[in-house]
C-alpha cells in the first residue's frame, strides 16, 4: 500500500483536508474527514473482495481517500465536489505513482460517486464508481446519529442498519 500512503503524506492532500475542517468545523451532520475517507476505503474494497470483482486495492483506496477531497471548493465557489475532487486528484495520484490507466479509472469513479447506477450488492457486476458510491454511504452511522431526523437524506439513502 505504498502509493496509499504517499496519498495520505501528500502535501495537497492534508492542505485541502485542512480546508475542509475548516469549513466543516461546526457542521452537524456528516463530516468529511480523514475518518470518513478511511471508512469508504476499507468498506468499498470488503465490497470489491466479497463481489469478487478483482479491483486493485489501491485503487479502491485511492478513490476513496479522494472521493470529496473537493469539497472545499464547493464551500468556496460552489464547484460540485465530485467534480473538484476529480481535478484535484489528478496530481495527488501522478505524484503517488499511478498509472495513467488507473488515474483515468480513479477520475471517472470520483466524478461519478454521487449517481446510483445499481445496486452493487444485487449485481454480478460493478464498476469502481459504484462501489465508492455503496461505500460513501455504507460508512455513514445514521443509524445512531442525533440529527438523523434534521437530515436531508432520504431514508432510502441513510444507513440505518450496520452492514459494515
Amino acid at each position: 500500500m505504498e502509493r496509499v500512503s504517499k496519498i495520505l503524506y501528500h502535501e495537497k492532500f492534508n492542505e485541502y483536508l485542512k480546508k475542509i475542517m475548516k469549513y466543516e468545523r461546526k457542521r452537524e451532520f456528516c463530516k468529511h474527514d480523514i475518518q470518513h475517507f478511511l471508512d469508504t476505503a476499507r468498506i468499498a474494497y470488503i465490497l470489491n473482495l466479497e463481489k469478487g470483482f478483482n479491483i486493485h486495492k489501491e485503487v479502491v483506496y485511492g478513490a476513496a481517500l479522494l472521493h470529496d477531497i473537493g469539497r472545499w471548493r464547493e464551500y468556496e465557489n460552489g464547484i460540485p465536489h465530485n467534480i473538484a475532487s476529480s481535478d484535484l486528484s489528478e496530481k495527488i495520484l501522478i505524484d503517488s505513482g499511478f498509472s495513467k490507466i488507473e488515474i483515468q479509472k480513479i477520475k471517472k469513479a470520483i466524478l461519478n460517486h454521487r449517481k446510483k447506477d445499481k445496486d452493487i450488492i444485487e449485481e454480478k457486476e460493478a464498476y469502481l464508481s459504484d462501489i465508492i458510491y455503496a461505500a460513501d454511504k455504507l460508512s455513514r452511522n445514521c443509524f445512531c446519529c442525533r440529527s438523523r431526523k434534521k437530515c436531508n437524506w432520504s431514508d432510502e439513502k441513510k444507513n440505518l442498519n450496520l452492514k459494515y
